[in-house]
């Protein structure tokens, strides 16, 4: 069952567990679970995401009831007139705060890749490092990319008495998230940009970083979650704001490392 953090006659939000796909996607074949179809049998109805997380990414997960709503929030979601934040663990000790505004180019996934899109450089270029021009939709080399900004706060800090790369010691830190764009992986990506990967990312991460985690705490999983949305109702005209309650695998980890007493102050105010 999973756990419904609103409803009314139109939309509805569920805490989205990490490993949980959003729906069907050939990518992944082998899965038979899905949040789309587990929500549909819970509740009895359709339903329509609203937007995407990452497979490993936990939290807030938005869907519409019907088609109509489905339209109206997708076009808030395009137009970035959605506030969402996040929570991560990452490598190191980045700053205080500040903002990320760092262009992103289209990331092509293996489906897109292989159907052509982007075609006429695939051999010469991985597919994560495809770049798609917003106005010809081919392959466009040496593209700088789309606007991508997201904001950052450090929340807490450790630092473990365990060698990892080139340093007696290794350190983290909790840092809460508040993307205003909505570019594919955009908060893993902009994390390694910071050279401050978030812990468990298979991909943007650094393994031995991951290992430890996965050695110490038993964490393997991507330590991303989605705490909050606001929006505008779609009917009533009037603001929303889900909140979602860290999980407890996510809350183990912080936890372990001593930032429990941080459980109040976790997530990034919408006007910070």
């Amino acid at each position: 069952m999973l756990d419904i953090l609103y409803r009314d006659d139109h939309l509805i939000a569920i805490h989205k567990p990490s490993g949980l796909l959003v729906h069907r996607s050939p990518i992944a074949a082998q899965d038979e679970r899905f949040a789309v179809q587990l929500l549909r049998d819970q509740i009895g109805q359709r339903v329509y995401p609203a937007h995407r997380l990452d497979r490993g990414t936990s939290g807030v997960l938005l869907f519409a009831l019907d088609q109509a709503t489905a339209g109206i929030i997708g076009k808030q979601f395009e137009a970035q007139q959605v506030g969402k934040r996040y929570l991560a663990i990452v490598r190191g000790h980045p700053p205080v705060q500040g903002i990320i505004d760092h262009p992103l180019r289209r990331k092509l996934d293996p489906v897109e890749y292989n159907r052509g899109i982007g075609h006429g450089g695939r051999d010469t270029r991985l597919p994560e490092d495809d770049d798609i021009d917003p106005e010809s939709g081919t392959l466009a080399e040496g593209a700088a990319g789309l606007p991508a900004r997201t904001r950052f706060r450090t929340l807490a800090h450790a630092e473990l008495p365990y060698p990892v790369d080139r340093y007696p010691s290794s350190r983290y830190a909790l840092v809460a998230l508040a993307p205003e764009t909505g570019r594919r992986h955009q908060l893993r990506r902009h994390l390694k940009h910071l050279s401050h990967p978030i812990i468990g990312d298979a991909t943007y991460g650094k393994g031995r970083h991951n290992r430890l985690f996965q050695t110490l705490f038993n964490s393997h999983r991507l330590l991303l979650a989605c705490v909050g949305l606001r929006l505008t109702h779609p009917h009533s005209a009037q603001p929303i704001i889900i909140d979602c309650p860290i999980s407890p695998d996510f809350a183990n980890v912080i936890n372990q490392l001593g930032w429990s007493c941080h459980v109040n102050t976790l997530s990034m105010s919408f006007d910070s």
